[in-house]
């Protein structure tokens, strides 16, 4: 038996420095690319793209703290379909590249208010869906200022626009679809914005404080329904617009870590990080405060999002989450990049990746 036992080990340890051979022969080497390259370039998107309902896709989960596994803030949601950007974080474009969806898809981008990491991915999203052939300028929709926003991108890559029609033609960068353009919208109170092919958007203030004209939005589609909070301290108008809603997709800060994070950054000596961190729990919503609006507004499902500071590690979600189900024990988890959420017109919802 021993003996069996030797042979075996030595018939492993033979097989293992084959196969170490074999991956550093040039054929060997072009063919496993090849298939990599078949696979990365078959779309992977359409349960996204096909059938009815709604369907939601977290291209940006993070906040202005630092996370290698998040991106920015980004949820892209998807109708008829195209899909819609509500806020576009700084590496937002590149989720939504990795998963496969195809950039001219994109209908439309809304922006719950004009925050740095809300929107520093624009001109990503614009360059992704031109070049992927979008129909016609890309439409942004946002508060008062967005137009300064729109007309600053567009300024500042108007050079990059030329380029790259001139490198490879009208056809795939074609002049008259380049650029964006700003569609605001009045903030005060609940309005439908956006009605097309029996979707409804309805943007909704929210309490950012000071910031000024921070919204949420809500999407209605074939008799369903999903709720983004966008930044907001604990809003009785998020409430009021998310009663009944299939989804409700909300903001995140566990302050109770942020606290412990600005007294380790005042021992520090990190004088500003430490009032940063101080100052933001006024206008954000902690998990427990999301569990209850949820409860209120009777929301078949809580995803927490735009999550301060990530929770990157099984450790660091168990922290986060704290309280929580004592408020809302069932139908509540956190996003993560890549996630998906299916809300199909006569089903259960269901969750994915991508």
């Amino acid at each position: 038996m021993g003996r069996i036992l030797v042979w075996l080990a030595v018939g492993a340890a033979a097989l293992l420095v084959l196969f170490a051979v074999a991956m550093r022969v040039p054929a060997v080497e072009d063919r496993l690319l090849d298939k990599a390259l078949e696979q990365n370039f078959t779309s992977r998107a359409a349960p996204l793209l096909d059938g009815d309902g709604l369907k939601v896709f977290f291209c940006g989960t993070g906040s202005p703290l630092p996370s290698k596994a998040r991106a920015q803030t980004c949820t892209a949601v998807f109708a008829g379909g195209r899909f819609y950007l509500v806020d576009a974080g700084t590496g937002s474009w590149e989720t939504i590249a990795a998963a496969g969806i195809p950039g001219g898809k994109l209908g439309a981008i809304f922006l719950t208010h004009l925050h740095s990491d809300h929107i520093g991915d624009l001109s990503e999203a614009n360059l992704g869906s031109w070049v992927g052939g979008r129909a016609g300028r890309l439409a942004v929709y946002g508060p008062a200022g967005v137009e300064r926003v729109v007309d600053g991108e567009n300024e500042a890559f108007a050079l990059d626009n030329g380029y790259r029609t001139a490198h490879h033609g009208e056809s795939i960068a074609p002049t008259a679809t380049a650029g964006m353009v700003a569609a605001p919208f009045a903030s005060e109170a609940a309005n439908v914005i956006f009605d097309e092919g029996g979707l409804t958007v309805t943007a909704f203030p929210v309490g950012h404080f000071p910031v000024v004209g921070a919204v949420g939005f809500r999407f209605d589609y074939q008799g369903r329904s999903v709720v983004i909070s966008g930044d907001t301290a604990y809003s009785q108008t998020l409430v009021e617009n998310a009663k009944g809603a299939d989804l409700l997709i909300h903001e995140a800060q566990a302050n109770h870590i942020v606290a412990k994070m600005g007294a380790a950054a005042s021992k520090a000596g990190a004088a500003n990080t430490a009032q940063i961190l101080a100052d933001i729990p006024s206008y954000h919503t902690s998990p427990e405060e999301a569990a209850r609006a949820a409860n209120e507004a009777g929301a078949e499902w809580l995803v927490l999002t735009h999550l301060t500071p990530a929770p990157d590690n099984p450790v660091a979600k168990r922290i986060f989450m704290r309280g929580v189900s004592k408020v809302r024990p069932t139908n509540v988890r956190l996003a993560e990049d890549g996630m998906a959420v299916l809300l199909p017109k006569d089903g259960a919802v269901a969750f994915a990746f991508f």
